[in-house]
């Protein structure tokens, strides 16, 4: 039976994802106006949700195809790392921070393909859906910078910046320890592999 085509409306969504990561680099180049920080991070917070809307949607639809399944998951990445790495020049992220979190990324996505070839799937955890949640949040506030009064009553001042460093470390936090437990299922996963039988 034939697949599905390319051009459906969770492909789509993918692609303008991916397409969009290019304009962020531009729109941070260089320490970005108040405005142009907003369009950031809009754009981010659009990425983010459409890659939840495209999943939901490739499901739903009977659209899951093997080239959908591998290119959301890079749009996410390019996404996020593209603007962990932007922020870094801007002074707005710790470089040490953004290193760890991208060798965690580089780390799970090398033992997936390990666990794949062995023919084992390893499951997102929830540890790794609550570092998904912060970091995404985090970006945003990390992407508006800068202190905006709220006029409620009283008058509030947030400090966007602030918010999304400590968002950030609590992504950090799951992010390793998700990590750690994704080793641990593998190597759980590992040792349940009946042996060979001796010749």
């Amino acid at each position: 039976m034939k697949g599905p085509g390319f051009w459906n409306l969770p492909n789509t969504l993918t692609v303008i994802r991916i397409a969009m990561v290019p304009v962020m680099v531009v729109l941070l180049l260089e320490e970005p106006s108040k405005w142009f920080a907003r369009l950031a991070m809009a754009i981010f917070v659009i990425a983010m949700i459409t890659d939840i809307v495209d999943g939901y949607l490739a499901r739903k639809w009977g659209l899951v195809s093997v080239v959908g399944a591998f290119l959301d998951p890079l749009a996410d990445k390019l996404m996020v790392t593209t603007t962990l790495v932007m922020l870094v020049p801007l002074g707005w992220i710790p470089a040490w921070l953004v290193a760890l979190l991208i060798c965690r990324e580089l780390t799970i996505t090398a033992l997936r393909t390990i666990a794949v070839s062995e023919g084992l799937v390893i499951a997102a955890g929830t540890l790794g859906k609550f570092k998904t949640a912060f970091q995404g949040t985090a970006l945003g506030f990390l992407l508006w910078h800068y202190t905006t009064e709220i006029w409620w009553w009283p008058v509030t001042v947030v400090d966007a910046h602030s918010c999304g460093i400590v968002l950030l470390y609590i992504a950090l936090f799951f992010s390793l320890a998700s990590a750690w437990e994704y080793l641990a299922d593998f190597r759980r996963h590992l040792r349940a592999e009946p042996e060979a039988p001796a010749a």
